[in-house]
């Protein structure tokens, strides 16, 4: 039996790199994806030895956004892998001129079109939705590889209609879980950064999280990934507790695994 796995090597301020991957029945990487570029290449193939993987086994990238903790790596692996890097038009447009991607992305540049993609024929499409969040433009994707919803959403102000669209349909949903509030308001942070981190256009708290859990999920929803936790101004525990809450006013369904993705350090290599 095939399945689809997935791995986090780095989730958070510190950078943001993930896999996707369709696996044959012996557990062999048929193909995958990586969304965003946050860790760097030698790091990259490390982690991907230590699961039996290595660069052949992701055709592409997909970026959500061009802030530095998502794209420090681009341009190194445009350089060295010269793989495609998808995304929709503007963040193409922003990406040819930021100094990180440099010369080595326009050979790499795929903008993806309205809809649904082919970015592996046959295997993986995806499709990009915009969220609030201030870079030039940020997105978050849905995927369908055989037939599996995969949802990710970091990196997002405020939730919107379209995201909890493409997240009710989902067998998996990456979405953020960033700050606790009251951590947040009696932290470190001097107040102009706390203003733009709940402002909007920043990123998700815990309860706003959990609101959007309690609205998407639904009977099919197999796996939440929470991701991009605050060092400062989060816990994993304090963020997991938060959205199981929600999770357990739903008893006598099927409840979906729930699991914070470690900032730092790489997570398991998942079986959706």
């Amino acid at each position: 039996m095939k399945t689809i796995r997935f791995k986090s090597f780095s989730s958070g301020s510190c950078g943001n790199c993930y896999f996707l991957g369709i696996f044959d029945e012996g557990g062999s990487c048929e193909c995958g994806v990586l969304v965003d570029a946050g860790v760097s290449p030698r790091r990259l193939k490390k982690e991907l030895a230590r699961e039996g993987l290595g660069f052949d086994d992701f055709a592409g990238l997909l970026v959500t956004h061009d802030h530095n903790d998502h794209i420090r790596s681009l341009g190194s692996y445009c350089k060295h892998l010269r793989k495609p890097v998808w995304t929709p038009p503007e963040l193409a447009g922003a990406l040819s001129r930021h100094f990180i991607t440099g010369e080595f992305y326009g050979p790499c540049r795929r903008p993806l079109g309205p809809g649904w993609n082919e970015i592996v024929p046959g295997r993986i499409r995806a499709q990009y939705f915009a969220v609030p969040h201030d870079a030039s433009f940020t997105y978050g994707y849905a995927l369908l590889l055989d037939g599996h919803k995969f949802v990710i959403m970091t990196d997002i102000g405020a939730m919107v209609p379209q995201a909890l669209s493409f997240a009710r349909q989902a067998d998996t949903v990456v979405i953020e879980s960033n700050y606790d509030l009251y951590m947040l308001r009696h932290g470190p942070y001097p107040k102009i950064l706390q203003d733009r981190i709940c402002g909007g256009n920043g990123h998700l708290s815990n309860a706003e999280c959990a609101e959007a859990i309690r609205d998407f999920v639904h009977p099919g929803l197999r796996n939440i990934f929470l991701c991009h936790l605050s060092e400062h101004n989060n816990t994993p525990e304090l963020a997991y507790k938060t959205s199981a809450e929600v999770l357990s006013e739903f008893q006598g369904e099927r409840i979906p695994r729930l699991c914070p993705l470690p900032r730092m350090t790489p997570s398991p290599l998942f079986v959706l």
